[in-house]
């Protein structure tokens, strides 16, 4: 990973609307305090799709943090992750989730019938994608079944990204895809891009920094996943710069704090 091409570490989410609010409060792990935040948008904002997606997202992230799969050490270790045990979801949490990604792009659908390039529409399309592909890899360990939704998001992000190249936030999908499945050995990234999947590892990486240094909503997952990237180039010192900053902006937030004590 380039130093310096990151951009300002210091920027961060804002706080200035319910929807920031909801999101700085579910990275700060306040999962019951964001509901709340996300559930008073939906009432006010019945027909935008991104109140439902949002609200699906409170929810995957409060069974990742139950579940504790985020732990950097699994993205690191190829073998840990590889072997890792299939985790115990809360049915609960899982018919919640497919509930509000359910509503959300069934709303997102309606809109983009008669407004194709309509941008709270394909953004909460690139968004349901994503957080389902996550919940099928890091939940269910259906790895080809989020492949197939990790494509979709980024087919959806290049789009949204055609009709708003500043939404920062769509990079994100697009450099998932790429730097994760670049991941793989080189006959299987060959058999990725046979099916249609970008395995550029550099424009991957290129990607994820846009969101996390000019992103919004997604800003501190991606300096997550940097972190995580520079921890396998064996740049230590990024890791921690990037999970620094985590930490002071979400304090509450024990996933940051013991991934950065880990490099302490």
């Amino acid at each position: 990973m380039t130093q310096g091409v990151l951009g300002p570490i210091s920027a961060s989410l804002p706080s200035s609307t319910p929807l920031d609010l909801g999101y700085r409060q579910m990275y700060n792990l306040e999962f019951n305090d964001a509901h709340k935040t996300f559930q008073a948008y939906l009432k006010a904002h019945p027909t935008d799709p991104i109140g439902p997606t949002s609200e699906g997202a409170a929810y995957l992230f409060d069974e990742f943090n139950r579940l504790g799969v985020l732990q950097t050490e699994l993205f690191v270790d190829d073998d840990k992750f590889k072997g890792r045990e299939k985790p115990s979801p809360d049915p609960a949490v899982r018919e919640k989730f497919n509930g509000a990604i359910a509503r959300s792009q069934q709303l997102a659908d309606a809109i983009l019938q008669h407004s194709p390039n309509d941008h709270n529409a394909l953004f909460a399309t690139v968004l349901n994608l994503g957080l389902e592909s996550d919940y099928l890899a890091l939940v269910e360990k259906r790895d080809l079944a989020a492949l197939s939704n990790t494509k979709r998001a980024g087919l959806a992000a290049e789009k949204l990204l055609a009709a708003d190249p500043t939404c920062y936030d769509a990079y994100l999908a697009i450099g998932v895809e790429n730097y994760m499945l670049s991941l793989n050995p080189a006959p299987v990234r060959w058999l990725l891009r046979l099916y249609g999947a970008q395995t550029d590892k550099d424009l991957g990486i290129q990607k994820l920094q846009l969101t996390a240094s000019k992103g919004h909503y997604l800003l501190p997952f991606a300096r997550l996943l940097l972190a995580v990237a520079a921890l396998r180039d064996k740049n230590r010192k990024q890791a921690k710069e990037l999970l620094q900053n985590l930490t002071q902006e979400f304090p509450n937030n024990q996933l940051y704090r013991r991934e950065l004590s880990r490099l302490q």
